[in-house]
């Protein structure tokens, strides 16, 4: 009887906090803006220039391999973009770059490679 009141105890405790907290999940997803890939349209002459190469690699100031965005997850360019704005990602070039961008403007270049193959 014991062990059967305390599961009941226990899922009920882990219920309420469930009901707590997914919601409060939800919210912080709803207050991330929207990425719209069209929009990007206008906005990606910064990234080409890199991330655009044929081959990936780019010679200023010696020749470093670029990552390929096109076609990685939308929350994870986000967070990279959001990384190098704050310095917890470090290249001079992403960091100025991101630093330059809304989050909007992170949102829809997500948007965008995102949905690129």
């Amino acid at each position: 009887m014991k062990l059967r009141q305390l599961t009941i105890r226990g899922l009920s405790a882990l219920a309420a906090t469930l009901y707590i907290l997914v919601p409060a999940a939800a919210q912080a997803e709803d207050d991330q803006p929207k990425g719209d890939a069209e929009a990007a349209r206008s906005k990606i002459s910064m990234c080409i220039g890199c991330h655009g190469i044929k081959g990936y690699k780019a010679n200023f100031p010696s020749v470093y391999h670029v990552p390929m965005i096109a076609g990685q997850n939308a929350e994870y360019l986000v967070q990279a973009l959001k990384d190098y704005a704050s310095g917890a990602r470090t290249f001079p070039t992403m960091e100025a770059i991101a630093q330059s961008l809304s989050d909007e403007d992170m949102a829809d270049l997500a948007a965008y490679y995102s949905s690129l193959k």
